[in-house]
């Protein structure tokens, strides 16, 4: 394959993802139309909801297990997408630079709770903490990005949420300190802070072919996402101005703050929540 063809090659694998991302129509998906008419004629015969937008799988229902059968089981980062969609564009190494809503949410102060802990239970708490805030970010249309260490990413995307997915970033991220027992007055089951930014994120494949294992959210307002919640204490969500502004927050019971944060040359105005404030 000669660098034309690899260039090619590569230009339809991103534009492949900005429709999985989206739903925008790119030459991609019109190469892949044939394929999906034919997949969504099969899947009609089917009955369920919801199903995949992109196959019409039904990912629940009746029609369900035959569907599985046939490898359109629900995606391991939404229960509204099918895995085998999500594999046809996980194992092309490309992406898409898009606007979405990016939540970071950390457990606070894990390495004193971890040398507390005996492994085992120290592993338990960890693991409800990832269950927990998985299912609330599933239920608030979220792509599940990465459970990793202490922390859980959820990534709102134009294909799920449309215009308001910085609304249901917040709206998750509250839902995630309430279920972490931070408005409790015997205080939080586990430590957690979170925070929230919209902006143009580049969303995609690491690695190539049957090596790829991961999906990145990367660039600057990925970077700030991170940052916010590594600045947000227990029971707090940093809010940037661009996700505020996009949720159409009011402010008025919302603290105001300047941060500095690495890697960011002026300091940042943001907006700080609780869990037991109203949107």
């Amino acid at each position: 394959m000669d660098m034309s063809d690899r260039t090619r090659g590569k230009e339809l694998a991103d534009e492949l993802w900005r429709w999985y991302l989206t739903g925008e129509q790119t030459e991609a998906s019109r190469l892949v139309g044939p394929y999906l008419r034919a997949t969504r004629m099969l899947f009609s015969l089917l009955p369920g909801d919801p199903r995949c937008p992109n196959c019409s799988a039904p990912l629940s229902g009746v029609g369900a297990p035959v569907a599985r059968i046939l490898g359109s089981s629900p995606s391991s980062f939404s229960p509204k997408l099918c895995g085998r969609c999500e594999q046809q564009v996980r194992k092309h190494e490309g992406g898409a630079q898009v606007e979405l809503s990016m939540l970071f949410a950390d457990v606070r102060g894990s390495t004193a709770l971890a040398g507390e802990r005996a492994v085992s239970e120290y592993t338990a708490l960890i693991k409800k903490f990832y269950r927990i805030s998985s299912d609330i970010l599933l239920r608030h249309d979220a792509l599940v990005n990465r459970l990793m260490g202490d922390q859980v990413i959820g990534l709102f995307v134009p294909r799920l949420t449309g215009s308001k997915h910085a609304r249901r970033a917040v709206e998750a991220a509250v839902e995630i300190l309430q279920a972490t027992g931070h408005e409790e007055s015997h205080g939080p089951w586990i430590q957690v802070g979170v925070g929230v930014h919209s902006g143009e994120a580049y969303v995609g494949s690491v690695g190539s072919g049957e090596s790829v294992t991961e999906i990145a959210v990367l660039g600057d307002n990925a970077n700030k996402a991170a940052r916010l919640s590594s600045n947000a204490a227990a029971g707090e969500l940093i809010v940037s101005e661009e996700a505020k502004a996009s949720a159409g927050l009011s402010g008025e019971r919302m603290e105001r703050r300047k941060l500095d944060l690495k890697g960011i040359a002026h300091p940042v105005e943001v907006w700080v929540m609780r869990s037991d404030q109203d949107l």
